[in-house]
């Protein structure tokens, strides 16, 4: 099969019905949900032009709305396909969106970047609740004003009342807990299972460790956190630093993308001591050490989904005047290894943000649980 084939527009077909088709092919029902599908197929199907906001589709006369995306870690490559996934529904639904907050996870950059959008009353905001507090008045005060906000990539932590309308995203905390009982496979009782994490306590990956950690814990394994920092290339250094005076560990458990980079890097140079390890995420080079057996495992959240159902929440409960709710979606959890490694490298495409080509992909002979 051949992952490069570009869909173009059949002999006669309208720019609506090709729309149509290729948004079938693209996101699937599965992805989007049958009535947020439905809803999108009727806005490719109807009216006679090709722009919702100038009268045709299901929603005549929609003003090109404006939405702000506030993230953690602006330039952070992980989130390349969740701006592919804003574009991409921004183009759907005749919107747009501006990506903005902090590069290296400071939350009062995040506040700033929220009360801004705030200001510029746009209409609607998603933003990683990264801190228990700190977004509690800036998501009140827009909510007051009648902007919509989600959270997207972390949700509110435990005891926050910060009052978002829905979370777009992984369930973290469940996530570990599947990741601490496949690295139990792999440990035992006594043994030494150090978490690799960037930032400690922040809400996006602290749940990771803290749900491999209840789940070692409970079977005898010793369990150590392990700060990294923020700065992707400083991680390395820090993850093999830790790893040289405590070689007994038998597994290193990253619980963000650069973490696992430095892991399996630090695997690889030490393998003769026997260490295992693990990644998150689905980047090339975090794919590349999967198939290269340094990492035992990654995790696939589904970056794509989380801009792309992000944007279309937001259109929706603004077209619909508030009747249509943003809801809950869990992204998924899916364990990536060097069997299942190869579709991943094999396609370079915007839904893993290798590529920003717009393709549409052959689907699979067969699908796996």
């Amino acid at each position: 099969m051949s992952d490069d084939i570009q869909i173009e527009p059949e002999p006669g077909e309208s720019r609506r019905e090709f729309s149509r088709r290729r948004l079938i092919r693209n996101v699937g029902i599965a992805g989007v949900g049958v009535p947020a599908l439905s809803a999108l197929l009727a806005a490719c199907t109807g009216g006679a032009t090709a722009d919702a906001s100038s009268g045709g589709g299901p929603y005549p006369g929609h003003k090109k709305y404006k939405f702000t995306l506030v993230n953690h870690v602006t330039t952070n490559s992980f989130f390349t396909p969740t701006r592919f996934g804003a574009d991409d529904a921004c183009e759907l639904l005749g919107c747009s969106y501006n990506w903005t907050g902090s590069e290296n996870s400071i939350v009062s950059e995040m506040v700033n970047a929220m009360n801004s959008a705030i200001t510029s009353k746009v209409d609607g905001i998603g933003v990683p609740v990264i801190d228990k507090t700190a977004f509690t008045g800036p998501t009140k005060k827009a909510l007051s004003e009648g902007i919509p906000v989600i959270s997207y990539n972390a949700n509110p932590p435990v005891g926050s009342d910060t009052p978002v309308m829905s979370y777009i995203g992984q369930d973290l905390t469940a996530a570990g807990t599947e990741a601490g009982k496949r690295i139990l496979q792999q440990v035992k009782a006594g043994d030494t299972v150090a978490c690799m994490i960037a930032t400690p306590g922040t809400g996006n990956i602290q749940p990771r460790a803290d749900g491999a950690k209840a789940v070692l814990e409970d079977a005898g394994v010793k369990f150590v956190q392990v700060a990294t920092g923020a700065a992707e290339g400083a991680e390395l250094s820090a993850v093999e630093a830790w790893f040289q005076g405590h070689q007994n560990a038998k597994f290193l458990y990253a619980v963000d993308a650069g973490s696992g980079i430095a892991v399996a890097k630090t695997v690889a140079k030490y393998a003769s001591t026997g260490v295992k390890g693990s990644g998150w995420d689905v980047g090339t080079p975090t794919l590349q050490q999967v198939k290269d057996k340094n990492l035992d495992f990654t995790i696939d959240q589904q970056a794509y989904l989380q801009g792309f159902l992000s944007i279309l929440q937001l259109f929706l409960y603004n077209v619909s005047g508030g009747l249509v709710a943003p809801v809950e979606t869990n992204t998924g959890l899916k364990f990536v290894t060097s069997s299942n490694v190869g579709p991943y490298l094999n396609s370079k495409n915007r839904f893993e943000g290798a590529s920003s080509t717009k393709k549409v992909l052959s689907a699979p002979s067969s699908i796996q649980e």
